[in-house]
């Protein structure tokens, strides 16, 4: 069964295929989210001064959870956090997160694990400073975690993306849950 949106997106009044433009603010929005999940980690691989300076990169032997999960956590979980700051497990752990997470986006390859995976960090996230600075609960971890999963529910990897290729392929078709 097709919704009205499923519908509207595919077929013209000619009944050509047709994009609407919502499909292309979607992927700009994956794209614009893949990036910042990307950049992320390549500030913090190669410390290329912005949020991450040279010294401090990983590949220099820097930590890319130490100086936030030390300093920055707060709250019910900040033990929990502080615990684990540095550490090789969370520090390999969060850069695979953030580099495959940006790649998926990117690409617009499996999208739902993206979507989830990506989700789950930005929660994580949020819990580690609660409560947020500048409002009793909301902050844009959150923000950008529902947008994940609006990406994966409007498959916004269909337009400006590989998510259509990567949807035919046999072993996608046979696991959906790689899509």
């Amino acid at each position: 069964m097709t919704t009205s949106y499923e519908t509207d997106r595919t077929t013209a009044r000619n009944g050509a295929p047709a994009r609407a433009a919502v499909d292309y603010l979607w992927a700009g929005l994956r794209l614009a989210l893949g990036w910042v999940f990307l950049w992320a980690f390549l500030d913090k691989t190669f410390g290329l001064g912005f949020a991450t300076e040279r010294d401090a990169a990983w590949i220099d032997g820097g930590s890319p959870t130490a100086g936030y999960l030390e300093f920055a956590t707060k709250g019910p979980f900040a033990d929990l956090y502080q615990g684990m700051a540095g550490s090789t497990f969370a520090d390999v752990l969060f850069m695979i997160g953030l580099g495959a997470i940006g790649t998926a986006l990117i690409l617009g390859v499996g999208m739902r694990i993206a979507a989830a995976a990506g989700a789950l960090l930005l929660v994580l996230m949020w819990t580690a400073a609660l409560p947020p600075e500048n409002n009793p609960f909301m902050d844009d971890h959150l923000v950008y975690a529902a947008l994940l999963i609006g990406l994966a529910m409007v498959r916004a990897e269909d337009t400006l993306g590989l998510g259509r290729a990567w949807g035919g392929l046999g072993l996608v078709e046979r696991h959906r849950w790689l899509k």
